[in-house]
């Protein structure tokens, strides 16, 4: 049997027969969700076999059937043990046969019953009953009239927060005197559950029956308070909604009456025209639409349509097919490069060669280069000038002090003010998918606790790896093979060596004297005199003025202080101009120092040089260039200590050592005896004590100056050397040869010792500055000590 919607109403209206007699024995039948109280009339509908035969049975005799409720309602078929065995018992009203062979019944309850015993159960239920007679009320006192008030004041106030309030049902209820009735037709119209009506309809004692329904009350009043009161919050949220969602509508249909386009609906069709019309890969355009779509569906004042309308602005401002076209003219393009830049004949090499396999293979990925030099030679700028010559867009992107991996991968559109990385924020601004991208200052990458940013770029400057480059805010991949990433650092130490191992290392060397000159002459002196709004005519230099502003003013690799002077000049010959004077003004040697001052730096040539034994010039590598290092021993009487002044590394205190050590096995060469060392003590010194010093290239300079010094001999002041020293004497390789080099000329010492297995490099260092030198490739000590103490050292390796 299936329960389907019952009704309860009083049964004063209803005419009912007190003196009908229930037999001992009758058909029963299990109805589930629903317990029959007295006075009800209620339609059933039959499905079950055995409760169709049940209702069948009873049809057949006096129409009166045993409805008894199950205690687990999913149960098709309830043995006797899941049923309760106090029920009503019923009389068929009236029966209807349903097409699907179910039937409809109303039954009137006519009494209660209790099961005595069940005498059959198969096909259908039939039981022995005991009728269950209430006990009578009594006198209706005080109380009981109180709790009948109270109980119709309470089902008043729940069936009208349910909304099912009937007057003709409250009429029916107030008219009602007897408790147990008044229970009964309550309990009824309650929605309870099983256990809770079942109590209901087992309890005999009328008032007690009555208070049992008033507990009840009290709580489904409770409930229908606070169910109300959710209802009441969603239906007012509802009505809001559908209020703005009809206000809108209306606006909308009016505007559309009188011609005006609605400005969602035209932002949401203009959006699709541009991702439809945009050239971009399919994975990114079914994204883009799909986003679109849940924008469409979100009210336009949301924070999450605002995400979302910005990620479509993202994905549309990035070329993802976009790119120029490469000027493949190599003619044109070394002119270009000849123009910007004089010199750095290997790099415009290496652009030329690109542009070369280029124009033989369209499909050539981006080099990765890195340009490595001291500050000043012009490694940005190069960049600016590349992409000129090759006719792409140039971006210029700062990684110093960078220490978020986010700077490169962007952040997770998840967070607040979530933007992509600099990589896709520069290729947006470019408006190019294959522009020349510059990372300046790689080598000065750090890392914290937010992730180390270099660890990032592997995947960047890899050309296996970027044409899949993903950004965290965009989450597609996109591709970088184009792209033509140069980098710039000062020094390689400090860069990871995965990264430097992606990348394709060119080395800028400082400028010679005579570059400076020709580099001041073309670019920085017409930059200066423009930017300081002087005219050509109102300021004159000569060559020796700019030699000696490079020689006394300046002391560097590049030319960035060579600029400042100039510029300082300029700016006081503005200053008179706008004063009132008229020019030209012509500086010379004999007025430079009222421009610029004294001299700060005095050349090596300049320098008095004390000529003494002990005193040794080498040449060390910064990261600014080379330099000149003198290196001074002194003797003294002691205990055979060794001090090592002027902020020695570790390395370069080992090299002393050792270059002592190899002094100690040369005592018949230098004329002394064995216990010479343990009653001497050695000083050695290297100058500019402010400035920390390290690194194995010392090792024969010191080597040479403990010899001079305990010989008495004097080195050639002409002379400077650079290599590493071992034990045995033996000479071994050193790095930056020409930025040494560099450092010579511009001391104008003009004869070098380097390591022989340094001699293949030296075609490195341009050939005008080969001609001006004489390099002394060496193997051991015994020939440096031989060059050394020579007054006119012949040649071995002329340039």
């Amino acid at each position: 049997m299936e329960f389907n919607d019952s009704l309860s109403i009083g049964m004063d209206d209803l005419s009912r027969n007190d003196d009908l007699q229930i037999p001992d024995e009758l058909p029963m039948m299990a109805v589930r969700d629903v317990v029959v109280f007295n006075y009800m009339i209620i339609p059933l509908f039959v499905g079950r076999p055995g409760s169709v035969e049940a209702v069948n049975e009873a049809l057949n005799g006096d129409k009166l059937l045993m409805l008894v409720t199950q205690r687990d309602a999913t149960k098709d078929d309830p043995s006797p043990d899941d049923l309760y065995s106090v029920g009503m018992v019923c009389m068929i009203m009236r029966t209807l046969k349903l097409p699907d062979g179910r039937l409809k019944v109303l039954v009137q309850a006519m009494a209660k019953a209790r099961i005595k015993k069940y005498l059959r159960t198969e096909p259908s239920y039939r039981v022995s009953v005991a009728v269950v007679e209430d006990k009578e009320p009594g006198e209706i006192t005080i109380e009981v009239e109180a709790l009948m008030r109270t109980v119709r004041e309470q089902t008043e106030k729940i069936m009208s927060l349910r909304g099912i309030l009937s007057a003709d049902l409250m009429m029916i209820i107030n008219n009602i005197e007897d408790p147990g009735r008044l229970a009964d037709l309550i309990g009824s119209n309650l929605r309870l559950k099983i256990p809770e009506s079942q109590s209901i309809l087992e309890e005999v004692n009328p008032v007690k029956r009555l208070r049992l329904v008033n507990s009840l009350l009290s709580k489904e009043l409770e409930v229908s308070t606070v169910q109300a009161k959710i209802q009441n919050e969603a239906k007012e949220e509802m009505s809001k909604s559908q209020r703005e969602y009809i206000l809108r509508e209306q606006l909308h249909a009016l505007q559309k009456e009188l011609g005006d386009s609605d400005e969602r609906t035209q932002e949401i069709e203009e959006l699709e025209h541009k991702i439809r019309k945009m050239k971009m890969p399919k994975a990114v355009r079914k994204e883009a639409l799909k986003q679109l779509s849940r924008m469409e569906m979100m009210h336009p004042d949301s924070s999450e349509a605002t995400i979302i309308r910005t990620y479509i602005d993202w994905i549309l401002d990035v070329p993802w097919k976009k790119g120029t076209k490469d000027q493949l003219d190599l003619l044109v393009a070394k002119q270009v490069l000849d123009e910007d830049h004089y010199g750095l004949e290997r790099v415009k090499e290496r652009i030329l060669e690109f542009l070369a396999v280029r124009k033989l293979n369209d499909s050539t990925k981006g080099p990765i280069l890195c340009f490595v030099g001291p500050p000043g030679v012009g490694k940005t700028s190069l960049g600016q000038s590349i992409a000129r010559a090759l006719g792409r867009k140039f971006h210029r992107m700062s990684l110093g002090g960078m220490k978020d991996e986010a700077e490169i991968r962007g952040h997770r559109r998840t967070y607040i003010g979530a933007m992509p990385g600099r990589i896709i924020q520069g290729l947006k601004a470019v408006k190019s998918n294959n522009p020349v991208f510059m990372m300046d200052e790689i080598d000065k990458v750090g890392a914290d606790y937010r992730g180390d940013p270099s660890s990032a770029l592997l995947e960047v400057l890899d050309p296996e790896q970027n044409v899949e480059f993903s950004d965290h805010y965009l989450n597609m991949p996109f591709d970088l093979s184009r792209v033509m990433f140069i980098t710039t650092a000062n020094m390689t130490d400090t860069i990871p060596g995965p990264l430097l191992d992606r990348m394709e290392v060119i080395r800028l060397s400082g400028y010679t004297l005579e570059e400076k000159l020709v580099i001041a002459n073309r670019y920085l002196l017409p930059r200066q005199i423009k930017e300081n709004g002087i005219k050509k005519s109102q300021i004159k230099f000569n060559q020796e003025t700019v030699t000696r502003i490079i020689t006394h003013y300046t002391s560097e690799a590049g030319l960035r202080n060579l600029e400042r002077e100039i510029g300082k000049i300029c700016r006081k010959v503005a200053r008179k101009i706008a004063e009132g004077g008229k020019g030209p003004y012509s500086i010379s040697l004999r007025n430079l120092d009222s421009y610029l001052g004294p001299p700060k730096n005095i050349p090596e040539s300049e320098m008095e040089t004390i000529d003494q034994p002990g005193l040794v010039t080498g040449l060390a590598w910064t990261e600014v260039g080379g330099e000149i290092l003198h290196i001074e021993v002194n003797l003294m009487p002691g205990k055979g200590k060794l001090i090592l002044t002027g902020q020695l590394g570790e390395v370069m205190k080992e090299s002393a050592q050792a270059a002592l050590t190899y002094c100690r096995s040369c005592t018949e060469d230098l004329g002394v005896e064995a216990e010479y060392f343990d009653k001497t003590d050695i000083h050695v010194h290297v100058p500019a004590g402010a400035i920390p010093k390290d690194g194995p290239s010392a090792g024969i300079t010191i080597a040479t100056a403990l010899y001079s010094a305990i010989s008495g001999k004097k080195v050639n002041k002409q002379l400077a050397m650079t290599g590493e020293v071992t034990l045995r004497g033996r000479v071994l390789p050193i790095g930056g040869l020409k930025e040494k080099a560099l450092a010579a000329l511009r001391a104008n010492i003009p004869t070098v010792i380097i390591p022989a297995l340094n001699e293949k490099e030296l075609v490195e260092i341009p050939e005008d500055i080969r001609k001006k030198m004489t390099f002394h490739p060496v193997k051991d000590m015994s020939e440096v000590i031989e060059l050394a103490f020579s007054r006119s050292a012949k040649s071995k390796r002329r340039g």
